[in-house]
């Protein structure tokens, strides 16, 4: 019988690496986005959600928990990939903005760590939360979403202790990787790219893979005694002082 897994956010960069990566190792793929149709890149399944909506309506949440109960009765992984990064000045923080940060990248995990909690724990299964960097190191303009990745690493560790004998749950915290949220955040800069390059002592950014070949460790055998982790995916940046 095929493991299953649920990931969340499934057409972004890292959650298309994260699917191709599971289903490539055998795993039977349930892949979400706000954007899906009908189909999407090595999705066994595919479903369309929209997370804001999912943390303000109870019909809905029954609609998402029908619709993965036809596909499947047990899930080995839930991946809480989903975000949104919304970045403005403390002072111009739309409150609408800021709810629906929580939302999707805090709230979302939770209740859908909830819905499918019974199905995890048949399966003797785990979750892992997609965090950031900006949990620890951050920037200006980042303070909505910053704030949501600090709280789901905390919400992680108070999850795995709760849920202690049930369910393992951990965190990645990913640096930069090479996506097109991240590019977008650099308009396309080769010459900016270039140099965050060099600010990583690797001398590089992440890849999509490396992240989900990390989710795919977690959701392992071989990660059973990993519980209440938020590992640090940086490329080493985050050991480094820039002096003036």
């Amino acid at each position: 019988m095929k493991k299953t897994a649920l990931i969340t956010g499934a057409l972004g960069g890292i959650g298309q690496a994260l699917c191709k990566v599971f289903q490539g190792e055998n795993w039977f793929v349930i892949g979400t986005d706000i954007r899906i149709q009908d189909t999407a890149p090595h999705c066994n399944f595919a479903m369309h959600i929209d997370l804001d909506r999912f943390c303000k309506e109870n019909n809905y949440k029954q609609e998402i928990l029908e619709k993965v109960s036809l596909q499947t009765s047990h899930l080995e992984v839930l991946i809480n990939n989903a975000a949104v990064q919304l970045l403005d000045h403390t002072e111009n923080i739309k409150l609408a903005d800021w709810y629906e940060t929580m939302n999707v990248n805090l709230t979302a995990p939770m209740l859908l760590s909830q819905l499918f909690l019974p199905m995890i724990e048949k399966a003797k299964g785990s979750i892992v939360n997609i965090a950031s960097i900006h949990q620890q190191l951050t920037k200006p303009r980042f303070v909505s979403y910053a704030t949501s990745k600090s709280a789901l690493v905390g919400l992680t560790k108070a999850m795995a202790v709760d849920l202690q004998g049930r369910v393992r749950v951990n965190c990645i915290s990913p640096a930069a990787i090479e996506t097109d949220m991240l590019r977008a955040g650099f308009n396309n800069d080769e010459s900016a790219l270039s140099a965050l390059k060099r600010l990583h002592p690797v001398q590089r950014i992440g890849y999509p893979e490396e992240v989900a070949r990390l989710a795919l460790f977690l959701a392992s055998e071989e990660a059973k005694f990993i519980n209440g982790a938020n590992l640090q995916l940086d490329g080493g940046i985050s050991s480094v002082l820039h002096d003036l």
